[in-house]
């Protein structure tokens, strides 16, 4: 199944610590549950021809969650970085990055850049996973280098436009979201992809992340294609 005129899905996944909840469970077994829907998930956007894929796995934000939680999701993520994202790798999936990396540990940091590295020359979908990511802090970097090209002569003032800015950004080699879909039931954007958002269009569901699936993707996809996408025009 092509979908030619969406190329890019956005997705915030959220609802991990109430499915946990509603099971008896601590919170990390519904973050465990949800890093498990991220594979099938990038699986079934692969399978279904849309070329790009960002998930939001965890905010600046999130670092003020409690040091038992954030402890819990590190070393998850770092499971992960270890062997579960190999059958992605296998499938031709290329694996991407974006947000502040000063804030992770160095261990974690080298296995996000290995795991890059290795994955760079697939082509069948990137995958872009933003970790410790903020979109203000992301559009204040921006900001910075802009200024220190100008500051440097790289760049005139009047050659800054809306195109240039964008290279400036984490997503710089990606177009933006057409589609951006979040779970459980919250109607917020959380700080996700502000600039990149602008045109894109919403899908909210009840459903929590752990329990959302392909099913669920292709319908939302069907919804999408009944918009009428007019970018401020008549």
């Amino acid at each position: 199944m092509t979908n030619n005129n969406l190329q890019h899905i956005a997705v915030i996944m959220d609802g991990n610590g109430r499915w946990a909840a509603k099971r008896g469970l601590p919170r990390n077994a519904g973050h465990k549950k949800g890093a498990e829907v991220v594979i099938e998930t990038a699986k079934a956007v692969k399978e279904l021809g849309v070329p790009y894929l960002t998930i939001y796995a965890f905010s600046t934000e999130n670092w003020k969650r409690s040091k038992q939680e954030v402890d819990g999701l590190m070393n998850l993520l770092r499971q992960y970085l270890d062997s579960n994202f190999e059958e992605l790798e296998k499938n031709d999936v290329r694996i991407r990055f974006i947000g502040e990396r000063g804030m992770l540990d160095a261990d974690i940091v080298n296995k996000m850049e290995n795991l890059e590295k290795r994955t760079i020359s697939n082509r069948s979908l990137v995958l872009q996973i933003a970790l410790s990511y903020g979109s203000r802090q992301e559009i204040v970097n921006a900001v910075r280098r802009t200024a220190q090209k100008v500051k440097n002569g790289e760049l005139a003032i009047t050659d800054i436009d809306e195109n240039e800015f964008s290279q400036m950004l984490y997503t710089a080699e990606v177009p933006d979201p057409d589609l951006l879909i979040r779970t459980s039931g919250e109607q917020r954007l959380s700080n996700y992809l502000l600039w990149q958002l602008a045109y894109t269009e919403l899908f909210f569901t009840n459903t929590l992340w752990p329990d959302f699936n392909k099913e669920e993707l292709k319908s939302i996809i069907e919804n999408y294609k009944t918009r009428e996408r007019r970018y401020g025009k008549a």
